[in-house]
């Protein structure tokens, strides 16, 4: 302060020894860190959790295809009733192989270029082999009789009806039991191509018995093992 009571002003150049007074700093923004890709560790996990799915998509395929086979041999004789009308639908089941097994490749398969050529070359396949599957199996059997014999509940005379191409044709059996547990005898095949040879009618002839009627008159009657129903004979017409 002066003698004349004037304030002086402080942080002049002569008491900083000459030097202007510094300016602060401006504030830096932090600089950015690069981020690190993922670990190996962590890309193998991803690569196993892939390929883990795929996996599991193809569980019910080989299911599918097992129950296929099992099914065509179950209708030949005595087998679960439930495998043999798995086999009576090739079409949906083979729809179903065709879903995931595309499903797989598409999340196992992780190289875009592999995955391309896989996929491809199995939905070609699929596309060729389908008309031929249609063409060999046609209207595929649809059941359409299933009548329990007298005083036997846990016996039942069943029909399915399908077509080959143009022609129509009739299955009839004896599933014995109930549920999940009946298995499924085959009595009779009539094929439609001739007309004589069509099934006219199918009914029981007491509880142990069935006769079989073609359209041309043609009459068959076949026993069943009073025990585990299986017919003593198959017939064929057509």
């Amino acid at each position: 302060m002066d003698d004349d009571g004037t304030v002086r002003e402080s942080g002049t150049a002569a008491e900083h020894g000459g030097r202007p007074a510094e300016e602060p700093a401006p504030d830096r923004q932090p600089e950015a860190v690069p981020q690190e890709s993922a670990p190996p560790a962590r890309r193998r996990w991803s690569r196993g959790r892939h390929r883990l799915v795929a996996l599991g998509l193809l569980v019910p395929v080989a299911l599918m295809v097992a129950l296929m086979y099992e099914g065509m041999l179950a209708s030949q004789d005595g087998g679960p009733a439930v495998v043999v009308e798995v086999a009576y639908h090739p079409l949906s089941v083979g729809a179903a192989i065709v879903v995931l097994t595309s499903l797989a490749i598409l999340i196992g398969i992780l190289s875009v270029p592999v995955r391309a050529v896989l996929i491809t070359l199995f939905l070609t396949g699929a596309m060729v082999t389908s008309p031929l599957v249609m063409l060999m199996f046609g209207d595929m059997p649809e059941k359409t009789a299933d009548r329990p014999a007298p005083g036997r509940p846990d016996r039942s005379l069943v029909i399915h009806e399908g077509a080959s191409t143009i022609e129509p044709m009739w299955w009839v059996s004896v599933d014995e039991g109930s549920g999940l547990t009946a298995h499924r005898w085959p009595a009779g095949f009539f094929d439609g191509v001739n007309a004589v040879n069509a099934l006219a009618s199918a009914e029981w002839d007491g509880p142990d018995r069935i006769r079989l009627e073609t359209r041309g008159g043609e009459v068959y009657v076949v026993a069943l093992d009073p025990e585990t129903g299986r017919p003593e004979r198959k017939v064929r017409a057509g």
